[in-house]
């Protein structure tokens, strides 16, 4: 998939400020060494270098178009191209912090006790997901995808993303080495301007597995098939603005010393 920063950017307040709420959970006084996984533009990793002064900050992310806007605005930091399904540490990390990526990485049964060994003793792993594929906006992207000339093309492409497991799966993957385990569910309400504006936030994340294989004729059509479904399910409030709803699950554990 290409990710495109500054569609990701459009909407970058609203999007940090899950990872503000999530570091806020953070009973972190000082880390030597703090990663951020799947960093995307650097707008996590900018809240982690204000917290953590004098800390060691590497970001990692899939995308060097991400990668790069993240250096130019966060020079003094460390950036590394990283898949976080395979990714290792060199050295063991104090905060190991992942905000909206791990959705996107499969098997999660092995994926987060293998990150929460590699934390240093006492070590922090804090993870915030979108909790979203039951919303009226994935249900859609899936409606969409089933009909018109992309339905075969398109057909796999829904599954490919599987939902996160239970609040208590995850418990149970970290509780044995874990001091603490504080896990949460938030549901934000994001006031956006149209049906137009909400497609963008999108199409900046979830709706890129079904757009991305899409020649750039089928995209249009595709898109404009679900502004329409969006502008339908999506009614204007009071004030004319539309009110999108988005679940988020948050992990904060810690590892025994």
């Amino acid at each position: 998939m290409t990710w495109n920063p500054s569609l990701y950017r459009r909407f970058e307040d609203e999007r940090t400020r899950p990872a503000r709420e999530l570091l806020a959970r953070v009973e972190l006084e000082s880390a030597a060494l703090v990663v951020d996984l799947g960093c995307g533009p650097g707008n996590s990793t900018e809240l982690l270098v204000q917290r953590f002064a004098g800390a060691t900050v590497i970001g990692t992310d899939t995308s060097e178009a991400m990668l790069e806007t993240a250096r130019k605005r966060l020079p003094e930091c460390r950036f590394e191209l990283s898949d976080a399904s395979t990714w290792q540490p060199q050295n063991a990390p104090d905060l190991l912090f992942a905000n909206a990526v791990l959705h996107w990485v499969p098997a999660h049964e092995q994926l987060f006790p293998r990150l929460f060994s590699a934390l240093a003793p006492g070590g922090v792993l804090a993870v915030q997901m979108p909790d979203n594929l039951n919303e009226p906006t994935h249900r859609l992207m899936s409606e969409v995808a089933s009909v018109g000339p992309w339905a075969l093309q398109l057909g796999d492409v829904a599954r490919a993303r599987p939902p996160i497991p239970s609040v208590e799966s995850y418990y149970d993957l970290l509780a044995g080495q874990a001091r603490t385990v504080d896990i949460w569910r938030t549901t934000y309400h994001h006031p956006l301007g149209s049906p137009a504006d909400i497609v963008d936030w999108l199409r900046a994340t979830g709706l890129r597995p079904f757009t991305d294989p899409l020649s750039e004729t089928q995209r249009s059509a595709f898109l404009v098939e679900y502004e329409q479904r969006i502008a339908e399910t999506y009614p204007a409030r009071a004030d004319g603005k539309r009110l999108l709803a988005f679940p988020r699950l948050f992990i904060v554990a810690r590892r025994k010393d």
